[in-house]
């Protein structure tokens, strides 16, 4: 549905977005994202029959396990479909992300602090 409403959106704009999509590498149900079993044939429903032009893929690991094999899997799942950009990893895990070809990494916490609680 959200692919469709980027469709949509940016032919409403007259231009398209830079688009990477999010693999749920840990399969999480708290995260969004595709599964990666279903990765490739989404990918080829976005950019074949919607015409919008991933440029990459991205994927936040789950926190209680090691990034290094998420990572991995997030790489082959773009090398098969021919994406070279990968976002993944954040502050605490920037050199693994790097050493796994990440061409974009999250470390916000590391330049402003972590989040503190929210308020209420």
């Amino acid at each position: 549905k959200l692919a469709q409403a980027l469709r949509a959106a940016a032919d409403l704009a007259g231009r398209l977005p830079r688009l990477y999509v999010q693999v749920n590498t840990g399969e999480e149900p708290q995260k969004a994202g595709v599964a990666p079993l279903e990765a490739d044939a989404f990918l080829d429903q976005v950019r074949g029959r919607l015409g919008l032009p991933v440029e990459g893929l991205m994927c936040i690991p789950p926190a209680d396990e090691p990034p290094g094999p998420h990572f991995a899997l997030l790489a082959k799942i773009a090398a098969r479909n021919g994406l070279d950009r990968l976002s993944m990893g954040m502050s605490g895990d920037f050199e693994t992300a790097i050493a796994f070809g990440a061409t974009s990494v999250r470390v916000g916490s590391a330049l402003f602090g972590e989040r503190g609680a929210p308020a209420v």
